[in-house]
């Protein structure tokens, strides 16, 4: 089996984030326990997870702060 040719203006493929490790840096929704949606920003997880309860109240979301390595559950 030949491996495609790369480009020299196509950049290789990123890899994709493993879900089973923590991120390193920035903000994550956690959705019952299983690291969801990455966000720079504290409040635009807070939205995004409180949007989310709003939709589905049976959920348990916590924000993990990777910098402090920190969860804080959202009521």
């Amino acid at each position: 089996m030949k491996k495609p040719v790369l480009s020299i203006d196509e950049p290789e493929p990123k890899k994709a984030p493993r879900a089973d490790r923590p991120p390193t840096e920035g903000f994550v929704v956690v959705v019952d326990g299983h690291f969801k949606s990455e966000f720079d920003a504290v409040d635009a997880a807070e939205a995004f997870g409180r949007k989310l309860k709003s939709t589905y109240p049976m959920l348990q979301i916590e924000i993990y702060d990777a910098a402090t390595k920190v969860r804080t559950l959202l009521s």
